[in-house]
């Protein structure tokens, strides 16, 4: 896939909702999955059910009033986003991944959230953060690595929460730490190689002076 197919098919659609994307702009050294993490590292969050009046506007406005109070946006407005590679849709790559088969690993992404948005909407929707309108599936990063939002819908309703600090926690470490040493041919080998290497950095800043 080239570039002009992937802005034409991802970045304009993230742009439609709100996001202008800013390629090549990733920060050096942010985590590549957050995963394990438990009640004890969740800083903030929220739950709406489907039947709510307004939900898409509800959950627009819960998912800003997070992303400040938590310190996911910086001066500029800008975050991380995992985006799936390629230009699979997160709706696509569920039905892959429930099929049994192996997907490439969502990547980070750096976005700038523009005056007119719609995350939970025309996001979800149609820009590879979700099933559809008000059902969302997204990943967000502060570009300090400082918060990480995930969203994820249920059989009832959306769920949002945020972890302060992914990269110090010893649920996350040990959970990351687990998958980079499992040793299954099932095991997604692209995923378990990109948190050996992150691993592998940080215990390399660890010890140098």
């Amino acid at each position: 896939m080239g570039v002009r197919e992937r802005e034409r098919k991802v970045y304009r659609p993230l742009w439609r909702a709100g996001l202008q994307v800013i390629p090549n702009a990733v920060p050096d050294g942010v985590m590549p999955f957050v995963l394990g993490y438990g009640a004890e590292d969740v800083v903030g969050g929220f739950s709406r059910r489907y039947d709510t009046p307004r939900l898409v506007e509800r959950l627009n406005a819960d998912w800003y009033d997070l992303a400040v109070t938590s310190g996911l946006l910086d001066h500029r407005r800008e975050f991380l986003v995992q985006l799936p590679q390629g230009t699979r849709s997160h709706r696509a790559a569920l039905r892959h991944q429930h099929s049994g088969g192996h997907t490439a690993p969502a990547v980070w992404t750096r976005v700038r959230l523009l005056e007119r948005w719609d995350i939970m909407g025309r996001a979800a929707g149609s820009a590879f953060l979700g099933i559809h309108s008000g059902h969302p599936g997204f990943a967000m990063m502060a570009l300090d690595s400082s918060v990480y939002v995930h969203a994820s819908t249920g059989e009832i309703g959306v769920d949002v929460l945020a972890v302060r600090h992914p990269e110090r926690s010893e649920n996350v470490l040990r959970h990351l730490e687990w998958i980079a040493g499992y040793d299954s041919p099932y095991a997604n080998r692209e995923v378990k190689e990109r948190i050996a290497t992150w691993l592998a950095g940080r215990a390399r800043c660890a010890v140098s002076p």
